[in-house]
């Protein structure tokens, strides 16, 4: 592994710039993606399927947030293949116009009342755009962190690109909350839910100026320099590391598709199910998110400890666990109890996860093709888990009217977890794995 100088010692100091960067993308791409997925939730079957029953508008409001994630493994490919070619800093560059720009369109969509099944095509599109530049965004933003830190630390320094999530989280659900407010009732559904859209675009223009401000990474330099560039990072990926590629998709069953159950499903559970107001779930969410953005790297320290594989197969079995104290907690209605379940969630099992994430796929992949196969094994689980989870749990309750075949869900993403973490090699506090010959 590189470091910021090879005359001195990796600090925290000398890497802030470097995680400011990384970080700072992330968190607005976040944002970006975390509003479609509220707004799924909560105004897009009014607005866009007016003409279903709530529970199937809902049905067919989280397809169109699927589509976000099945283009997600397509801009991972495709920026991954960017990025191993030309570089980490142009693409994360890219990733974060795409983003920004798709976004910004969604508060211009007019609804199926106007424009009729045009509306909710257009805004799969766009949803479709927004999920490829997230798809090539997480790789470039973990790398800048990985390949400028350390061996012996790595997974804290790749686990701050991954805060980016709790801050989006908090972003995007204190936007909704203030604009809910400022747009009360009728007046939220015809013109408050866009402002947070337009307001992406102010994000974009400071992630810009300070990604425009780094340099390349020293690894990708050195290749680069030596003119050992892969020719096919893609074919590449697939051909030295495909088993790679398959665990790191099953690795994230665990955290990837209880996240979006614990974040925008419960929205759908607390209001259809429990009969209540939704308010307070995002005051919830906005709590978690504070904590999550400690938890994730203090976890990630531990997973530079004492394993990274170790840790993961301990954070599957937990999350498995706490599949069925969820709905327990959530089914007693009382709104302090259920803030105790969202914080649990998220702030602790997905942070136990999420946290070491990073480096447990980063680092088993060459530089020559690191972008590609970090990207690729990432964005995999939002097709295999990720995406298919909302859809999946919808499905389920109006099947069963239950919440246990959602926690058995729960718990069988778990298993597959802990199965994918026990097979794959440990390189905590080792060098990462090196290029293919």
């Amino acid at each position: 592994m590189a470091t910021v100088s090879s005359t001195g010692p990796v600090t925290l100091r000398r890497m802030m710039p470097i995680l400011v960067a990384s970080t700072t993308g992330t968190a607005i791409e976040w944002y970006d993606f975390f509003l479609f997925g509220f707004l799924s939730a909560a105004v897009f079957p009014k607005l866009f399927f007016p003409t279903l029953d709530p529970l199937t508008g809902t049905i067919a409001s989280f397809t169109t947030n699927f589509v976000g994630f099945a283009a997600r493994p397509l801009g991972g490919a495709f920026f991954g293949w960017l990025g191993d070619r030309i570089g980490r800093k142009a693409t994360l560059v890219s990733t974060l116009l795409l983003m920004g720009i798709a976004t910004a369109l969604m508060g211009f969509m007019p609804g199926y009342t106007s424009i009729g099944i045009a509306a909710p095509i257009l805004i799969s599109v766009l949803r479709f755009l927004q999920g490829a530049g997230v798809g090539g965004e997480w790789g470039g933003s973990v790398l800048l962190a990985m390949e400028y830190g350390d061996d012996r630390r790595r997974g804290f320094w790749a686990s701050w690109p991954q805060t980016g999530v709790p801050i989006g989280l908090a972003l995007a659900s204190i936007a909704l909350l203030v604009f809910k407010s400022a747009f009360p009732g009728a007046a939220f559904i015809s013109i408050g839910w866009r402002i947070p859209f337009f307001l992406s675009l102010l994000l974009v223009i400071v992630g810009l100026y300070i990604r425009l401000n780094i340099l390349e990474t020293p690894s990708f330099t050195k290749v680069k320099e030596e003119n050992r560039l892969s020719k096919s990072p893609f074919l590449d990926t697939f051909r030295y590391h495909w088993r790679e590629v398959i665990l790191t998709a099953l690795v994230r069953s665990a955290e990837q598709a209880p996240f979006y159950l614990f974040t925008t499903f419960v929205l759908t559970y607390v209001a259809s199910v429990l009969k209540m107001d939704t308010t307070f779930i995002f005051d919830a969410i906005i709590v978690t998110a504070i904590i999550e953005f400690c938890t994730i790297p203090l976890f990630s320290i531990f997973s530079d400890r004492i394993g990274r594989t170790r840790w993961f197969a301990i954070g599957s079995v937990l999350m498995a666990l706490f599949a069925f104290p969820y709905y327990w907690l959530l089914n007693t209605k009382n709104p302090a109890i259920i803030v105790i379940a969202v914080i649990l969630s998220v702030a602790l099992f997905h942070a136990w996860l999420y946290g070491p994430e990073a480096a447990l796929i980063s680092e088993r992949f060459g530089t020559k093709v690191r972008y590609s196969g970090a990207s690729l094994g990432y964005q995999l689980a939002s097709v295999t888990a990720g995406g298919p989870a909302q859809l999946i749990a919808v499905a389920l309750l109006k099947a069963y009217h239950s919440f246990v075949p959602v926690a058995i869900y729960i718990m069988i993403m778990g298993v597959i977890s802990l199965v994918a973490a026990l097979l794959l090699k440990d390189y905590a506090r080792k060098a990462a794995v090196e290029d293919a010959a």
